[in-house]
């Protein structure tokens, strides 16, 4: 058989704004560009969240009026 290593396209990052948990033993965290929420809360354990960067691949988001829709509707866990 014949092998070829396929060299892995790299993926462009990019400085990126996320709120991140504040709760020491949790990794809760959200893109700002995906908030809902002007200052968010922790999705995991409902900890107040801070803002910081980190670099992270690239996504466009193009809805840029995220924060002025509503919240959806919560789905349950069974």
């Amino acid at each position: 058989m014949y092998s070829r290593k396929n060299s892995m396209e790299s993926i462009p990052e990019e400085i990126t704004e996320v709120w991140a948990c504040t709760k020491e033993d949790c990794k809760g965290w959200m893109r700002d560009d995906f908030a809902f929420d002007t200052e968010p809360v922790c999705h995991l354990c409902q900890s107040p969240m801070v803002k910081e960067t980190r670099s992270l691949p690239q996504l466009v988001n193009t809805n840029k009026q995220q924060k002025s829709l509503g919240k959806g509707i919560q789905i349950e866990r069974k």
